[in-house]
């Protein structure tokens, strides 16, 4: 029995909470760098303080989806987590730009990777319940809709939370920390804003629906009579659908990409840009803000992008949309390094807000279709391995990779777009389901 299709509004409030999230998660992908080397990170170690957010995701979301799968409360399944996470999501927030003013209890640079660390977890119990919540209301009728709103909306999200500091710069808010300072004023606002933010989008969320009761998600998913234990986590990642295992490879490479994209563009337009690796410097400042403001502009085609996805992969395919979105994402990495003036860093960003705009939708969406349904948060949890690892992988490598690179930043962002190349292909030609 198909569970009942919804109104597009009721479709928004599910994953309305997630805009607040991404905001939160925009901001720190803008920012930490700039954070981390303002209070003392050095550049060829920037991408360790980085494996926090995929360590924490690899451990965190198969628990939570597994808890998730087995949890109802008055609140629902999902929601609880999802409420939880954002609230310790925001507390970190509050506390990881002032990370210089708690050198009692640890060195400012420890301090901030530990609020880095706490952030990213609470993310990860906010995000991967998110995921489950669109597989178990929407219809499958409805899917491609329902992950393209989801994606609308983080792309919303990550712009509103890239442009912050910058708006804050506009209307007057200094840009440069005060004397003895680290951290600039904007930086810190901004993080105050966000998690503010956060907190009130997932609570509308949280207000404004309704999960299936067991009963009633068992009957809209033929689950009737069946046995209700979940196997362990070894018997589910051999049982899982082939498509996890076809998504990973593109997955892969794809995520490998982002990452250094996220540790490096800061940096790496700094020294082409601006001329300057000083990191408390006025021009370091003007390129994180300038940073900010790209990865906004990556996100407003990737939200305009992710309005035409349905159409699209109703029409050609999914996974042929998949394969040339990321085609599109890996000509505007590469394209980052030769880029002298800052405003033709806008053209990139047009292919790295397609490719963006797909990686967020078309894999889950790929997926969901072939999970089982009393198991879907613990495989969308396991999924995320298939984001985690390779963020991991980079995050070990990219030391290693920038001595290669002559300790020259611009240069990871080529290697990033040929990481993306490479996840085009797999998406092409290893994904069949």
């Amino acid at each position: 029995m198909e569970k009942p299709k919804l109104s597009f509004w009721q479709i928004w409030n599910i994953s309305f909470g997630f805009l607040g999230v991404q905001i939160g998660y925009s901001l720190q992908n803008a920012n930490t760098s700039r954070i981390l080397s303002a209070i003392g990170a050095d550049l060829h170690h920037l991408s360790l303080f980085w494996l926090a957010a995929p360590i924490a995701g690899l451990i965190v979301q198969p628990i939570v989806g597994l808890s998730s799968d087995k949890t109802w409360t008055r609140l629902g399944r999902r929601i609880p987590f999802i409420v939880v996470g954002a609230i310790v999501s925001a507390l970190a927030m509050f506390f990881m730009p002032n990370s210089e003013y708690f050198a009692y209890l640890l060195p400012p640079v420890f301090f901030g990777a530990t609020m880095l660390l706490l952030m990213d977890t609470s993310f990860n119990v906010t995000m991967q319940p998110f995921r489950s919540l669109v597989s178990d209301m929407v219809p499958e009728s409805q899917r491609n809709l329902g992950y393209s709103v989801q994606s609308f909306l983080i792309n919303v999200g990550a712009v509103l939370g890239s442009v912050l500091p910058f708006l804050l710069t506009y209307y007057g808010m200094s840009n440069e920390p005060a004397a003895g300072q680290k951290v600039a004023p904007t930086v810190i606002w901004a993080f105050y804003i966000g998690g503010a933010t956060l907190l009130l989008a997932v609570l509308w969320t949280a207000y404004r629906t309704r999960e299936y009761p067991p009963d009633e998600y068992a009957k809209y998913n033929n689950m009737e009579g069946e046995n209700t234990e979940n196997p362990g986590l070894v018997a589910l990642i051999k049982q899982a659908p082939r498509a996890m295992y076809e998504l990973a490879f593109t997955q892969f490479f794809s995520w490998f990409a982002l990452f250094l994209m996220w540790v490096y563009t800061t940096n790496g337009i700094a020294s082409t840009i601006w001329g300057t690796t000083d990191s408390k410097s006025l021009e370091f400042n003007e390129a994180g803000n300038w940073t900010g403001i790209i990865f906004a502009v990556y996100s407003v085609f990737a939200a305009l992008f992710s309005l035409a996805i349905t159409p699209l992969a109703d029409k050609y395919g999914r996974k042929n949309i998949y394969a040339l979105s990321l085609l599109a994402g890996a000509a505007g990495l590469a394209s980052m390094m030769f880029v002298t003036d800052k405003y033709v860093l806008f053209g990139s960003m047009v292919g790295v807000g397609i490719g963006w705009a797909a990686i967020l939708a078309l894999p889950y969406t790929l997926l969901s279709s072939h999970l089982p349904a009393r198991q879907t948060g613990v495989y969308m949890g396991l999924f995320n391995a298939t984001i985690t690892i390779p963020q991991i992988a980079a995050g070990l490598l990219g030391g290693l990779l920038l001595g290669i690179m002559d300790g020259n930043p611009a240069a990871m962002l080529g290697i990033a777009g040929l990481s993306m190349a490479i996840a085009a292909i797999g998406a092409k030609w290893i994904i069949k389901s």
